[in-house]
């Protein structure tokens, strides 16, 4: 255990907790190496062992005991500070019983043990919180403005309003929303993402809170107040997490409710009904101390809640936001995987795929020209035009520009008359065009009434799109669906590339809810069914599947109200790695629990009176020893391959 990670007050009772086991093993040796109290008077030694062994058993355990006290005074009695009381109070109450072995030793080492294991869990607690506090360490100190007199002035983020420009050196963190005005730099979004490669930002591109600037200065205009900004959204969904707890761990809390008080009851019933089938009654208070000490339930109320954070925060840690335990354990069930088509398996971006020109002319020339005659244009299609034409648009030979709604542009280029469209624009000039087998939008190309060749434009599949899909079979999902409002022949391409079982296409957002609900009929009990959206137009969608995953949620206040699961960056291959950390935290929960149940219920049946092999040593280990390996299990949960 690194002291240096201990916080004042476990610092104060670890020094507690070591001055009382080395007077406690002062005594041991006194009493088993020197053997002191065997040289005093009869039944001297027997006193000053129970005087002498109380010393480190106050010390290590007075708060324990005021706790117990607190809660019998304020009717709240039940709970593992009267179990150790009680228990601990009966092995130095067992020297009133003359013919019962000294058990002052063991009532103190009870005390010292429950104490270490208490500190270790506390300690275990805190680092795991500052992990996931590390992690997302993504709020900013301040944002730097400039004053009237050009001077640069630190302010809370909190103050600053929408629309005015901050400024963000290298080294400095974006402490709000907004869009890059003036400078080019590249932005750490680790912290957010998970992902290590920098992004690069200039005037126009949005810059999110929470990244660190790396390179140059950057203007930033801010677009939304600190208390809507990405990382303010953020910061609040991981405090949150723990309000939603799993099934798995509000049963563990009910079940230690119930739990106390039955144990004690069955304490006393040991200690008060065995010598009716001829123990002593020694023998029985003995057996009923073991029972009381081994029953002790810290070992699962502590390492359930545990397992469950350390998920959270392993989540976290590949820029994936888990909202509560309980989409945890949802997580760890899905069979089905329904996803959206545009912006999650693809970019939701155009872009030109291929170049079909006729034989006299050029493709270059081809793209040049329809790329003049889109010149002026805003739309998605005549921007992905542009983008990938490689010269420079020179505007001055663009004349007579005229867009035709629903069909494309004519513009007169370099005195050529240019008509770039669909096939009603090409239909309308009495133009012929030629099929392409391609999918994807085709766009015309006609000059000087002659057919030049088409462009064909398709948005583009994400890079990972068919490792994610053939990661979630891994991962366990027994069937992939895909929806989407795009042509039949296009979702059917984009499913076959993909390896998608079904798909279904041309649906309205209210189709999309329609088909999710019949998907849900066909899920078994056992399963749920996971819908994964761009958290913008499927929030219905997102809230209607058994849980819901928003992709590329940087900056989407949408996504991150309407999905229980938000995956930071465009990567759909987060899922199946986010399954994977569910399967290994659910895995680890239930461990601990079968661990923990299975070694007290053997140690209570070995320490009933017509057994009596359980000794209160063995059941040290039942409670203290138990609760150790199950923290230190449930620490796994945190780590990450």
């Amino acid at each position: 255990m690194n002291t240096h990670a201990l916080t004042k007050k476990q610092r104060k009772t670890l020094k507690r907790i070591l001055v009382a086991l080395a007077i406690f093993f002062v005594l041991e040796l006194l009493a088993n190496v020197a053997h002191v109290f065997d040289a005093l008077p009869a039944g001297w030694g027997l006193w000053a062992q129970f005087a002498l062994f109380l010393v480190p058993y106050l010390l290590a355990g007075y708060d324990v005991l005021a706790k117990a006290w607190h809660g019998i005074v304020h009717r709240q009695p039940f709970d593992e500070n009267l179990l150790m009381a009680i228990a601990t109070l009966g092995a130095f109450a067992l020297v009133f019983f003359p013919e019962a072995e000294p058990h002052m030793a063991e009532g103190a080492a009870v005390m010292l043990f429950y104490q270490v294991g208490e500190l270790f869990e506390s300690y275990a607690t805190n680092k795991t919180r500052k992990s996931i506090a590390a992690m997302m360490d993504i709020a900013p100190d301040f944002a730097n403005v400039e004053d009237d007199e050009g001077n640069l002035v630190q302010v809370d983020p909190a103050t600053v309003a929408v629309g005015d420009v901050i400024v963000v050196k290298p080294g400095e963190r974006v402490p709000l929303d907004g869009e890059v005005v003036e400078g080019k730099s590249q932005l750490d979004t680790s912290a957010l993402t998970g992902e290590s490669v920098p992004s690069v930002v200039e005037p126009g591109v949005a810059a999110i809170s929470g990244c660190i600037n790396m390179t140059g200065v950057i203007r930033v205009k801010v677009k939304a107040p600190y208390a809507q900004s990405t990382v303010s959204r953020i910061l609040e969904l991981v405090e949150n997490a723990s309000e939603k707890k799993a099934r798995t761990e509000r049963f563990i809390t009910r079940f230690a409710r119930y739990y106390t008080p039955i144990v004690v009851g069955l304490a006393v019933l040991i200690a008060v009904a065995s010598p009716f089938f001829g123990e002593t009654l020694t023998a029985s208070v003995q057996s009923a101390l073991i029972f009381l000490v081994v029953s002790c339930p810290c070992a699962l109320v502590i390492s359930v809640p545990l397992s469950f954070f350390g998920g959270i925060g392993a989540a976290s840690r590949i820029g994936v936001l888990v909202k509560g335990s309980s989409y945890m354990e949802t997580l760890d069930r899905v069979e089905t995987v329904v996803f959206d088509k545009t912006g999650t398996l693809t970019s939701g971006t155009f872009s030109v795929v291929a170049v079909h020109n006729e034989d006299h002319i050029d493709p270059d020339l081809l793209l040049s020209y329809a790329a003049h005659a889109e010149a002026y244009s805003d739309h998605p299609i005549a921007l992905s035009v542009r983008e990938s034409y490689e010269g420079v648009i020179d505007q001055t030979q663009i004349e007579n520009v005229e867009e035709r709604s629903g069909r494309g542009v004519s513009a007169l280029v370099r005195t050529h008359k240019v008509l770039v469209g669909n096939d009603k624009l090409m239909n309308e000039a009495h133009i012929d065009v030629k099929n392409c087998e391609l999918v994807g939008t085709i766009l015309h190309v006609a000059i000087d009434g002659v057919y030049a060749g088409h462009i064909v434009i398709a948005d583009m599949l994400k890079p990972d799109a068919k490792e994610a899909v053939a990661s979630l079979r891994a991962a366990g999902a027994k069937r992939i669906v895909m929806l989407t409002g795009d042509r039949e022949e296009v979702a059917e391409a984009v499913a076959g590339e993909l390896g998608i079982d079904d798909y279904r296409a041309q649906l309205l957002p209210a189709d999309k809810v329609a088909e999710v609900e019949r998907l849900l009929g066909e899920t078994t009990d056992a399963g749920k069914l996971a819908f994964v959206g761009d958290g913008i137009n499927d929030a219905p969608v997102l809230m209607r599947a058994d849980i819901g995953i928003a992709m590329g949620a940087m900056g989407s206040d949408a996504a991150i109200e309407a999905a229980d699961v938000v995956l930071m960056d465009d990567k759909p291959s987060k899922i199946a790695k986010a399954m994977k950390i569910s399967h290994k935290t659910m895995g680890i929960v239930w461990q601990n629990i079968v661990f923990a149940i299975g070694v007290k219920i053997a140690i209570m049946i070995l320490a009933l009176p017509f057994i009596g092999i359980a000794t209160m040593w063995l059941a040290v280990f039942g409670d203290v020893g138990v609760a150790i390996i199950a923290i230190l299990n449930a620490m796994r949960a945190l780590t990450v391959k």
